[in-house]
């Protein structure tokens, strides 16, 4: 039976011979064969990246729509105000965006099943002092207009009545995090996933305190009687989660920024702007079929751009290839940057090409990045043990649980490849992810600068062409 065949018998059920089952939330989704999604823009839930829109919850919209049999339409917005007036209006059939689900909101809206759980976290500025509780705070505190944390803050204002906070109307919450690093802002409450993506390009951001903690995320629908698309968000999450769709996409866009460090994020962005420059030609020249700056980000993660670094075992330079692998290559000198870069993307685009076609990006990717640092024999061994425990082996978030086990004797010799540091190779894909994240967030803000100033050059000149003196009439 087709999905959308299934959601209509329990549509029939929920409706029980309604004279107008018209009415029902579910049967216009599938008279106008649309789901319609009010989608909150920002890096937890909605952007457009490099190959288009992307972001957790257009993805997990995307899943229910296709469980549906329906096709997707995203209105997306910067500000929550707008989405909940379409909301309210019929216009969309609810709203994504990472929302936390506070006492207001469940006063006005129905939610769908918590399907993330965040914590709101006071933030300030790394170097400036530390306040260890509400009391210790010396300045305002800046969040964005009728957001959670707005609520939060007057909750605590009736245990603190001397807590200074504003809404800024204004700016969305990267805005307010970036005011924070340049000093314009002391302080503002974020939820812990937003503060741990945008710590990756603002590292200066730290967390004072806890304000409040396991706050679950939801969608919100509007409040009526219609229980239709509620029933089906009850049955589409508990599928997510016994099948393992939701961590797997949970792991895809917040599994790799769990882990921060402040003095290697300060380093990383201090070389991008020093040491990338020179390197950047020949990473974009044989980058192939990769995304050059995915290349480069491995190198980092290899070598932190040195061109001749050695390690106690032997491999070298800013790809740290080994001897052989060089060779295999067409490599003659490991230390030559250009030579190592050329033979470290054919390294990596032939270490793809092992990886089972069947299994589709990024997880293919993930694979060939772990083989670049342990070998594709000692992966597929973790692979053949995650087969072992009835898991998926296809799925990096399944194999990475295994990798580990690696280093225990009576697990790896049960193995072809035998012992491996399998724990450093789940390090090393997270670290490339996020050197990757980082360049990608980089390299887009400098080139929105370059087209900016590219942009005002261009003006100047046409304003300077248009004020020339013009000869009198008559004359050449």
């Amino acid at each position: 039976m087709r999905r959308s065949g299934y959601w209509l018998l329990v549509l029939i059920w929920l409706t029980g011979c309604s004279p107008e089952p018209q009415q029902s939330q579910l049967f216009s989704i599938y008279q106008r064969d649309t789901l319609k999604v009010g989608v909150l823009h920002g890096p937890t839930s909605y952007y457009v990246g490099v190959d288009g829109p992307t972001g957790f919850e257009l993805e997990l919209s995307q899943a229910l729509a296709d469980k549906l049999g329906v096709k997707l339409e995203l209105y997306p917005s910067y500000h929550l105000d707008e989405l909940l007036q379409k909301l309210e209006t019929g216009q969309v059939d609810y709203i994504a965006g990472g929302l936390t689900l506070t006492e207001i909101r469940k006063g006005k809206y129905r939610s769908s099943p918590a399907y993330r759980w965040i914590n709101e976290v006071l933030v300030f500025k790394q170097g400036n002092a530390w306040p260890r509780s509400v009391d210790d705070l010396t300045d305002t505190i800046v969040v964005v207009k009728d957001s959670s944390h707005a609520e939060t803050l007057q909750q605590l204002e009736q245990d603190h009545p001397t807590l200074k906070w504003q809404q800024d109307p204004t700016l969305d919450a990267e805005e307010i995090l970036q005011q924070v690093v340049d000093g314009n802002i002391a302080y503002t409450v974020t939820d812990s996933n937003q503060l741990a993506l945008n710590r990756r390009f603002y590292p200066n951001l730290s967390i004072a305190f806890t304000v409040r903690d396991n706050l679950p995320v939801s969608w919100l629908l509007a409040d009526n009687q219609d229980d239709s698309l509620y029933a089906v968000l009850i049955e589409f999450f508990g599928a997510m989660y016994q099948g393992g769709e939701l961590i797997a996409l949970e792991d895809r866009y917040f599994g790799h920024v769990q882990q921060f460090d402040y003095v290697d994020t300060l380093s990383y962005i201090e070389a991008i702007e020093q040491t990338l420059p020179a390197l950047k030609p020949w990473f974009e020249q044989y980058a192939g079929e990769l995304d050059w700056r995915l290349l480069a980000a491995l190198s980092y993660q290899e070598s932190h751009w040195d061109a001749k670094a050695k390690s106690p075992t032997g491999v070298r330079g800013l790809m740290m290839l080994t001897l052989p692998t060089a060779q295999q290559m067409g490599v003659t000198s490991r230390l030559d940057a250009q030579q190592s870069i050329r033979g470290g993307s054919r390294y990596l685009h032939r270490l793809v090409t092992r990886i089972p076609e069947r299994i589709p990006m990024p997880d293919r990717l993930w694979f060939a990045l772990a083989s670049y640092n342990i070998g594709w024999g000692h992966v597929e061994d973790a692979r053949i043990l995650t087969q072992r425990d009835g898991a998926d082996p296809d799925k990096w978030l399944d194999v990475k649980q295994r990798l580990p086990l690696l280093r225990q004797k009576n697990v790896y010799q049960t193995t072809k490849y035998g012992y491996a540091r399998g724990d450093e190779a789940v390090t090393y894909v997270d670290n490339i992810r996020r050197y990757y994240d980082t360049l990608l967030w980089v390299d887009e803000r400098q080139q929105a600068e370059q087209r900016l100033e590219e942009q005002k050059q261009r003006l100047t000149e046409q304003s300077s062409t248009e004020i020339l003196p013009q000869p009198p009439a008559g004359q050449d």
